[in-house]
């Protein structure tokens, strides 16, 4: 049976790691940004551009890891993060990877408001292990409010 999520594994934004200023920080290390569409096949999409990026940066043995944890992120984006007040054509689903050696982070904003927040598993359901599983294959997981609202749920990697 799966523990539950950690605390000190899934950083909330108080904790002062905050999303933005490492997205500050991507003036010096590697970054690619992927647009994607509220759709499904954008999972894939997503798994494609991980898997490219992560080999062009030589960093190949993340890629099964990465690969696994950015399906659920774009999942759970697609799933839940289009719901709410905001028009995705204004604030859309985006995949953003960020190098900063030695660490990967993986990230992805929607406009939704709403916390993700790892749920009980039910081993018999096709639902509900997503944040398990990023919680498990990720260093460490926690998501960001974004200035312009919406979020930005992501996953850091060591590449050591």
């Amino acid at each position: 049976m799966l523990e539950p999520v950690s605390a000190a594994r899934c950083l909330e934004p108080a904790d002062g790691v905050g999303f933005q200023r490492l997205m500050r920080s991507a003036l010096h290390g590697d970054t690619a940004t992927c647009p994607l569409r509220p759709q499904a096949d954008s999972v894939k999409t997503a798994r494609d551009v991980t898997r490219t990026t992560l080999g062009g940066w030589g960093l190949a043995p993340l890629c099964d890891d990465a690969v696994l944890v950015v399906s659920e992120l774009v999942t759970n984006a697609v799933r839940y993060g289009i719901c709410g007040p905001r028009r995705l054509d204004a604030q859309p689903i985006t995949l953003i990877l960020l190098r900063l050696s030695p660490h990967v982070l993986l990230a992805v904003s929607d406009p939704s408001d709403e916390i993700p927040t790892p749920k009980e598993p039910d081993f018999i359901s096709e639902h509900g292990r997503g944040l398990h599983i990023v919680e498990t294959y990720s260093t460490r997981w926690g998501w960001d409010a974004l200035d312009e609202g919406g979020k930005a749920v992501w996953a850091l990697f060591g590449s050591a």
